[in-house]
């Protein structure tokens, strides 16, 4: 196991690399490698890689078999993640405006959280988040923002692959929410919500694929929302279920 721990304070660049060989003992391969990252400043570009099994990103407080989030806090951050590999785990608390984030992730039963301004206290304006999956049987959350403090959100996701289940809560003015999904049996739970008359709220989903499960809400009790949804495939088993109210609550779908 390898373990890289980090405390930043203004840092300009942050490039971690963590390599697993993998040991072929009969079917037995050896994993766990841990990077722990806690960021106070401004302009920070972080860039991280993982390459095995059983890999964590998080916080300082992580320990073997318990995952915290980590803690980036400043402006004009980026965040650059790369995961390959199966049952990894990426979990982070993110305080930040003009905010920039990549994410991809390539392997089977991985675990990804990310929260931006998750006490509810801190704006989250100009955030550019981008997902890329290739895999099957993965747990997404990305949730963000308060919709009393932040505006203006480019998020892109592009899944390849069965079995995902992608949870997403935007309380964001000026929010706009691309996803793109290859594959069978993937479950979409998404709210978005917002406050201002002049912003306005996009949802854009185009899949193709067998059996799935959409669930999506939008809840803005003064914005436009617009939505969109393609959907190629499917059978008698899935679920789409779209509920807009501008009263800012929600019926169960």
């Amino acid at each position: 196991m390898s373990v890289m721990t980090g405390v930043f304070g203004n840092m300009k660049k942050l490039k971690l690399i963590s390599l697993i060989a993998m040991l072929s003992v009969s079917t037995i391969y050896g994993a766990d490698n841990e990077i722990y990252v806690d960021q106070s400043g401004t302009g920070a570009n972080i860039d991280l890689e993982q390459l095995g099994i059983s890999n964590i990103i998080g916080g300082l407080n992580s320990t073997a078999g318990s995952v915290n989030p980590f803690d980036l806090d400043g402006n004009t951050m980026t965040l650059d993640i790369n995961m390959i590999g199966a049952t990894n785990k990426f979990l982070g608390d993110i305080f930040a405006d003009n905010f920039t984030g990549f994410y991809e992730f390539t392997g089977g039963t991985n675990t990804f959280t990310i929260q931006v301004d998750p006490t509810n206290t801190y704006s989250s304006d100009g955030s550019n988040q981008n997902v890329a999956v290739t895999g099957s049987s993965n747990t997404f959350t990305l949730n963000q923002g308060t919709t009393a403090l932040a505006a203006t959100l480019d998020l892109d996701w592009i899944i390849q692959g069965s079995n995902n289940t992608v949870t997403s809560n935007i309380n964001i003015d000026g929010a706009t929410n691309y996803m793109d999904i290859d594959g069978s049996d993937n479950t979409v739970n998404y709210t978005g919500a917002g406050v201002t008359a002049s912003a306005g709220g996009y949802f854009w989903l185009d899949h193709t694929g067998g059996q799935r499960t959409f669930n999506i809400q939008q809840l803005s009790t003064q914005d436009n929302d617009w939505l969109k949804i393609i959907s190629i495939g499917g059978n008698a088993s899935s679920t789409v279920c779209v509920i807009q109210n501008d009263q800012g609550t929600s019926t169960s779908c």
